[in-house]
């Protein structure tokens, strides 16, 4: 049963029917508020998402609540319609929060002004922020959630940053990955393997490691994931370059996998993203496997101690880190080991997650430093 925190039910709240990165840890963060005894229920759209919850998690469905970037005309409707399925969200959440000893979990930022309309001076919500803020359109939604929220726990300090300059209380938390597993094996691939793994959007930059590999002949690329709904042209214009001659026969689109297998066959795993981000739970994977990484430079849990980082956006530099780690053995090897000593000290599961689960509840003690 839980800890008498004042606390008998978690409802958590998410933006997108999708189960991307930030998606996966909120469902391992329920199963583990499940095992104490809590009783749990999840707010979001119907789709990949609640199709993974627990048989003992309730769902309660609502609409798409991501913003879109449209521009004039067709961005004031979109704000119209995104501000109508806020309000109907808050009314659902309003109902879930009534009779108190009800603690609110917003994992999506976007979800933020629904909560905000739903409760908007009892500040009892938790907010699970995997996001790093960069965005007006980001501050401006954070702001919005300002009123309800309580505190915030961050998947990283450089995540945590922009919060706690909003004004709100933050801790942090980090993000884990299964601890110990065996490594890749070390081998020679001719040609060496570069992969991309994640959901296929424009932010992750895909199209910024297609630059880079058209300059570097000796390697094959492997990307890995699917596109989101609305991503389907990036996803062909992807496809489309890769069959260039400068690329072609070099590409290989692998759809949806099972990341640790994958991964093993990889000699470099590549992070791309174009926007920041707090800590990719791929990259934490590849490290633990002891396969190197390059990945650019938006701090989160990827430092250039554990990893080659480079600008964002920028193929040439990509290209550049690329073409060191294959022809430079002695790296990789150095990369591999520091990786995997990354995991060991810092990103183990079962520390991290349930370390997560005491922060978010307010289940631990502050003097306590944080893995």
């Amino acid at each position: 049963m839980p800890v008498d925190s004042g606390v008998h039910e978690l409802v958590f709240v998410a933006h997108t029917a999708q189960a991307s990165g930030a998606e996966k840890v909120m469902l391992d963060v329920i199963e583990v508020a499940v095992a104490r005894g809590y009783r749990v229920r999840v707010v979001c759209p119907t789709g990949p998402l609640s199709a993974r919850l627990p048989d003992s998690v309730g769902h309660l469905p609502i609409r798409e609540l991501g913003l879109t970037g449209q521009r004039g005309a067709a961005r004031v409707r979109a704000a119209l319609v995104m501000l109508w399925r806020w309000l109907q969200a808050a009314i659902v959440l309003r109902k879930v929060s009534r009779g108190g000893r009800v603690e609110l979990v917003v994992n999506s930022t976007m979800a933020l002004p629904a909560v905000a309309l739903s409760v908007p001076r009892r500040r009892s919500t938790v907010w699970l922020v995997h996001d790093i803020l960069a965005s007006r359109r980001q501050f401006v939604v954070a702001r919005m959630g300002r009123r309800a929220v309580g505190r915030a726990v961050a998947v990283s300090e450089r995540a945590a940053a922009p919060v706690r300059a909003l004004g709100f209380e933050v801790d942090v938390a980090w993000l884990g990955v299964q601890w110990p597993v065996e490594a890749a094996p070390i081998v020679e691939r001719r040609p060496p393997v570069i992969g991309i793994l994640g959901v296929i959007t424009a932010w992750k930059g895909h199209h910024v490691l297609l630059a880079a590999a058209a300059e570097l002949p000796e390697v094959g690329i492997e990307i890995a994931g699917t596109a989101l709904p609305g991503d389907e042209p990036y996803l062909a214009e992807l496809r489309e370059r890769a069959a260039l001659p400068d690329l072609a026969g070099r590409v290989r689109f692998l759809g949806h996998v099972d990341p640790l297998v994958t991964v093993r066959g990889w000699d470099v795993l590549v992070s791309a993203s174009v926007l920041p981000e707090a800590g990719p739970l791929v990259v934490l994977e590849a490290m633990s496997l002891g396969v190197p990484v390059v990945a650019t430079d938006h701090g989160g849990n990827v430092t250039d101690d554990v990893a080659l980082c480079v600008a964002p956006d920028d193929p040439v530099a990509l290209g550049e880190a690329l073409r060191r780690l294959v022809h430079d053995p002695q790296l990789r090897a150095r990369l591999r080991e520091a990786g995997r000593a990354h995991i060991a000290i810092r990103h183990d599961r079962s520390r991290t997650l349930p370390r997560m689960v005491d922060v978010l509840l307010g289940e631990y003690q502050r003097e306590k430093v944080l893995p």
